[in-house]
């Protein structure tokens, strides 16, 4: 008997562990949280600058301070792409611009990227990693997934910010983009 449960078990325990490490929101939820007067929320694009002006910026982000930056110097003939590391400043400029609002590292941050993934997630795991409790990301970023087949394959119109039909602008908000220095 125990040996036709275990499996059973085992994978409700992954399960309920997955589910406890899980703190992404859909846009939809992103959205309804920064349009509420009464709650307290930084949402922040951590997209590097150059991505947004090509793609698009979602109304209602705070701030843009990117958790990965291109390397413009660094150009890999391997890959044919330029490498992405690490704001080294990241956590520190995501705390002085709540500073700058009037709030701390308690209260909730929400970060996105393209296709909530490669930044949004991994931003998010950081902050907590860095001390800040309350960090949430949005589950397929601001354009979504790929389609995987037909006519479409390969496009990002599958969920996220901009499929979800939610408010976005072609032109990024200069008070609010990353600017080095600034």
């Amino acid at each position: 008997m125990i040996r036709l449960f275990a499996p059973l078990l085992l994978a409700l325990v992954a399960f309920q562990a997955a589910a406890g490490n899980d703190y992404g929101i859909s846009a939809g939820q992103a959205h309804a949280m920064v349009m509420d007067p009464d709650k307290e929320v930084f949402f922040i694009d951590v997209r590097d600058p150059v991505e947004i002006m090509f793609i698009g910026w979602a109304e209602g982000v705070h701030a843009n301070i990117p958790f990965l930056l291109v390397d413009r110097y660094g150009w890999n003939e391997d890959s044919g792409s330029f490498p992405l590391p690490r704001n080294p400043d990241f956590a520190a400029e995501v705390e002085a611009a709540l500073i700058e609002r009037g709030l701390d590292r308690e209260t909730t941050i929400i970060t996105m990227c393209r296709s909530g993934s490669a930044r949004g997630e991994p931003s998010a795991s950081y902050l907590r990693q860095a001390g800040f409790p309350q960090v949430l990301y949005v589950r397929h970023g601001f354009q979504g997934d790929r389609i995987a087949e037909g006519e479409h394959a390969g496009m990002r119109l599958k969920n996220g910010w901009q499929n979800e039909g939610l408010p976005w602008s072609p032109r990024m908000d200069g008070d609010k983009v990353y600017r080095p220095g600034r």
